[in-house]
Parts: structure tokens; C-alpha cells; sequence
């Protein structure tokens, strides 16, 4: 399993983005429209993590890790037959590949096709 995405929901992302820098030696980008304006850093083997804001009043901070998949639609449906809530279907996002949510036991999971 790799993680493709690490995407990090939090009111305050500009903290984040300076622990995270002083931490690990990272840079971060610009809000990135494509990504629900996530500030972005260079994960290593090629992944990114994301840092944004809620993109609505009831999205609850959350991290959340995106696995990559060779085929996200069956990916996908493995989870929901699994027994995975869909939270978000295949979708693409132009320029950075697809993706999808599903909740099991409480905790967001992520799918990433590039």
C-alpha cells in the first residue's frame, strides 16, 4: 500500500502548514483550487499531503489518507460490499487523477487512482 494523498482537514491551516514545515523541513504551495484550495507538500515516493480549511460548515477537521489503486471503481466496490459507507463516489480531479471516500469503523478512508 502506498499512500498517495494525506489530506489534513483543519480550521487553522496556517498553523499546520508552519509545524509541519518546522518539523519535517517541508515547503508548501499556494491554495490549490483543484484540491479544495489545499496548501500542498511533496510526500517522498511522489505523494502529496494536502492541508485545508472546511470547505462547509459541518465538515469536522479529519485526516485522511488516500490509498492508491490501480482500478478505483473496483477498489470502491470491494469497500462497499466490505461493508464501507459511501461518503464520496469515484470522481476526477483534472490533472491529479481520481478519487473516492468511504467511512468504516468511524474513520475516513481514501482511494487515489493517477
Amino acid at each position: 500500500m502506498k499512500v498517495q494523498y494525506l489530506e489534513i482537514v483543519t480550521p487553522d491551516v496556517d498553523a499546520v502548514c508552519a509545524t509541519y514545515a518546522r518539523l519535517f523541513g517541508v515547503s508548501f504551495s499556494e491554495p490549490e483550487a483543484g484540491l479544495g484550495n489545499a496548501r500542498t507538500a511533496s510526500l517522498p515516493g511522489g505523494g502529496l499531503l494536502g492541508v485545508r480549511a472546511p470547505m462547509h460548515e459541518s465538515e469536522a477537521p479529519v485526516v485522511r489518507p488516500y490509498i492508491l489503486v490501480d482500478d478505483i471503481d473496483a477498489a470502491f466496490e470491494a469497500a462497499q460490499a466490505a461493508g464501507g459507507e459511501i461518503a464520496h463516489p469515484p470522481m476526477e480531479i483534472p490533472g491529479h487523477g481520481m478519487f473516492a471516500i468511504f467511512i468504516q469503523g468511524g474513520v475516513h478512508h481514501g482511494l487515489w487512482q493517477i
